[in-house]
């Protein structure tokens, strides 16, 4: 019985909260408006940094997730590059055939002259064709097997082959970008044709196939240049860098990072206990740090979308101390009926975490609104509300109703009866 009476005090409690916030839609709505933005703000954050996640492990599961990646400057995101480290010695084609003699771990590797074009250096790598240019490309030489270990598709032509590259011959497989913005139109018949860049004259022998996966639809290979590793150290001699890429035998992943990374110390004469002067890292590595921006980025959005809930949680108590005064004569009638301080708080209680529940769902409709509007808008662009966000978004909300509700629900029921009786 007792167990009845209960659960028809809760429904009743719940139904003249319900009752008092539909009585007030207008009143209701902007006192919330502060949770509608900050629920908002942070689902709608949350929404593009996990597409964007999503995107980058989908890119780097593509390229292969048992590559290894050496290069003597620090890879991945960064701000910029010190002294020592601009200072180090770069890696060379020695250094990749010791650690392809010296680890049983490693299947293959490739080596990579990366950005044969820098700025500021003797080879421009402008590609023009009939008055067209290209002025976007990413220049690199590479060995003939790099196709292999990164799972490069070419959709037109071939690749880069061994016989290119012992001769340096002036061949490039150029990205899809490049073959649009050279020649419109001209799909299927492109391989072979001449072209000029950095004062030479290149046959184009392959166009790539774009990727599947890609960053607000783009990928790097879409304006990827490729050329013979030591053509691109004809072109470039005073360039001299060199990337590594390895791909570990499967399920060695670990140890042929480890044999790597002992090998390119000792040639590198890195004395015991000394952090490495290089970089060298997995997929996993790649993911962890671009995991640490987005960390970042979440936590100014958290930032921001505080700030809304704070003041909507201040705009919740206020209306609640109003509607305490209000309605004294309504708490002085169901204390006079038996309604216990207790239920008087519960019902004030109850009333808050409704308004800010609406408020959190309000918040959530619109951002998935606007999640789905910017996809239709920028088809390319990464969203994906996940579920964490949506049942945190709803459970602040209802938290800020009960946190900033306590002192009016306390005050209405530490009112004397006889009092709110005799208010007018």
């Amino acid at each position: 019985m007792k167990i009845r009476i209960t659960k028809g005090v809760l429904r009743e409690t719940l139904a003249m909260s319900f009752d008092s916030v539909r009585g007030h839609k207008f009143r209701s709505f902007l006192t919330v408006l502060g949770i509608v933005i900050g629920v908002l703000t942070a689902i709608v954050i949350a929404s593009l940094l996990t597409g964007m996640r999503q995107s980058i492990i989908a890119i780097i599961e593509e390229y292969g997730t048992n590559n290894i990646y050496a290069f003597h400057l620090s890879t991945g995101p960064r701000t910029s590059v010190d002294r020592a480290e601009r200072l180090r010695k770069p890696l060379t084609v020695a250094d990749a055939e010791a650690i392809k003699a010296q680890a049983p771990s490693v299947e293959d590797l490739s080596w990579v002259a990366p950005n044969v074009g820098y700025s500021g250096g003797p080879f421009d790598d402008n590609i023009t064709y009939e008055g067209k240019n290209y002025r976007w490309g990413n220049t690199s030489g590479v060995s003939p097997n790099y196709a292999n270990i990164t799972n490069v598709a070419v959709r037109e032509g071939r690749f880069i082959s061994e016989m290119d590259d012992q001769q340096r011959a002036n061949v490039v497989v150029i990205g899809v970008n490049a073959a649009d913005a050279l020649f419109p139109g001209q799909a299927g018949t492109i391989a072979g044709t001449q072209v000029r860049m950095g004062g030479y004259n290149f046959e184009v022998i392959g166009v790539l196939e774009k990727r599947k996966a890609g960053f607000f639809g783009e990928n790097e290979e879409d304006n990827a240049v490729f050329i013979p590793f030591r053509t691109a150290q004809k072109v470039a001699p005073a360039r001299g860098w060199t990337l590594l890429v390895m791909r570990a035998r499967s399920g060695q992943l670990n140890e042929a990072l480890e044999q790597s990374e002992d090998i390119l110390r000792r040639r590198r004469n890195v004395k015991f206990g000394d952090p490495d002067n290089f970089d060298i890292k997995t997929a996993d590595k790649f993911v962890q740090q671009f995991d640490s921006i987005f960390a970042m980025v979440g936590l100014i959005a958290i930032a921001i979308s505080s700030l809304g809930l704070l003041v909507g949680g201040i705009g919740v108590m206020n209306i609640m101390l109003v509607s305490v005064t209000e309605r004294t004569k309504e708490i002085g009638v169901r204390k006079a009926l038996g309604a216990r301080r207790k239920d008087i708080v519960r019902q004030f209680l109850f009333e808050a975490m409704m308004l800010t529940f609406f408020g959190g769902v309000l918040g959530l409709l619109i951002a998935v609104g606007v999640s789905k509007l910017l996809m239709i808008i920028f088809p390319s662009m990464p969203a994906s509300i996940p579920a964490w966000a949506v049942i945190s978004g709803l459970g602040v909300s209802i938290g800020v109703g009960l946190i900033f509700g306590v002192w009016p629900a306390r005050k209405a029921s530490r009112l004397n009866p006889i009092d709110c009786l005799r208010y007018e």
